[in-house]
């Protein structure tokens, strides 16, 4: 029989019980009140920039490469040594010269006329490897003064000096075909009021962009040719000495993309500029770093042995390449991006990387 609604029992109140023997019950509502007042959390909490953010940004895990500087060049008393000797050595050599030729002379005429024609064009040839030497060594020292410039005219109020600079950095690189579209877009600005940091700006963006896209397809090509060669060569020797080849070529081609056409004494000097900067860097020996960077892109297991050693060279030759690009180019990296390692991990391996971004 059922009760009418008046005759039910008073209601109770729910509450909590737990299911294990061992535990203790858990407090109800009105025994919890009072006992913990609600705090703010915000204070706690930090949070991560999306430029920081690994997730969002996967460059961020590729180290930066440090920027390559010409070394300072003073005197020292290993240079004033080597001069030194240089003039006595000259002079020994000079005594030597008229003592043979006066002794050709005393045996025939002809011999010492023949000593002599020797002489004026050996000496003739030396004039002409002097002027050669000291024009790329000018041209070097001309692209070194536009980019020291070019910082300090980047703070200045007045624009004149930021467009005299500009002028020489055309005159400079009016022998590329590659800059003529430039040059033009730049003649076009010359009756409008920029400052100095946006002209500089545009100057680099609109001279040194297409050089740039040629000088990393440079990098690219020459990292690819010592990744393949070093992965199939016997042995380690050659892998030494066509890393250094490769290296000298990368590096010439380099300062004649930006205009530096160096000679031998100035090709000498960009070498040990880069190679200097490889190894305060650390950079000249196959490091910890790079390894990180091939192992952080899931390589490892994907490669042979062999084809991860070339792999890694590649990606030194890749270093030597920035560097040399940051000693030879006329301006420094401001209004467009300078390459890092990161940017030639997928050329040296495209199938794997293209694999990774597709699982």
């Amino acid at each position: 029989m059922i009760k009418p609604p008046s005759e039910h029992p008073a209601h109770r109140a729910p509450a909590a019980f737990s299911y294990e023997e061992d535990a203790p019950a858990r407090p109800t509502t009105e025994t919890n009140r009072g006992q913990r007042r609600p705090g703010s959390f915000t204070d706690d909490i930090v949070l991560t920039a999306d430029e920081d953010d690994p997730f969002l940004n996967p460059e961020k895990d590729v180290p930066p490469i440090p920027v390559a500087v010409p070394r300072n060049r003073g005197t020292s008393f290993a240079k004033i040594a080597a001069a030194a000797f240089g003039v006595l050595f000259s002079l020994a050599f000079g005594l030597w010269t008229d003592s043979l030729i006066r002794n050709l002379f005393s045996r025939a005429d002809w011999l010492g006329y023949t000593a002599l024609a020797a002489l004026a064009i050996g000496i003739l040839a030396v004039i002409t490897i002097v002027i050669r030497e000291t024009a790329g060594m000018m041209r070097l020292t001309a692209v070194q003064a536009i980019k020291s410039e070019a910082e300090a005219a980047m703070v200045e109020t007045k624009p004149a000096k930021a467009r005299a600079l500009v002028k020489r950095l055309e005159t400079l690189l009016s022998g590329k075909p590659e800059t003529a579209k430039g040059r033009a877009a730049l003649k076009a600005t010359e009756g409008d009021i920029i400052d100095a940091p946006h002209l500089i700006a545009l100057a680099e963006r609109e001279l040194l962009a297409p050089l740039d896209r040629q000088a990393r397809a440079l990098i690219v090509n020459a990292s690819k040719r010592v990744s393949i060669v070093t992965a199939v060569s016997p042995r380690a020797i050659v892998d030494l000495l066509y890393v250094l080849y490769e290296a000298a070529r990368l590096v010439r081609a380099m300062a004649d993309l930006y205009g530096g056409r160096p000679g031998t004494l100035g090709m000498i000097r960009l070498m040990r500029d880069v190679l200097a900067h490889l190894a305060v860097t650390g950079s000249i020996a196959v490091g910890d770093s790079l390894v990180q960077q091939v192992l952080g892109h899931g390589l490892a297991s994907k490669l042979s042995a062999r084809l991860g050693e070339g792999v890694i060279n590649g990606l030194m030759t890749a270093r030597i390449g920035i560097a040399a690009m940051d000693l030879c180019r006329p301006l420094s990296f401001h209004a467009l991006k300078r390459p890092g390692i990161g940017d030639f991990i997928g050329d040296l391996t495209p199938s794997m990387t293209s694999r990774d971004k597709n699982s």
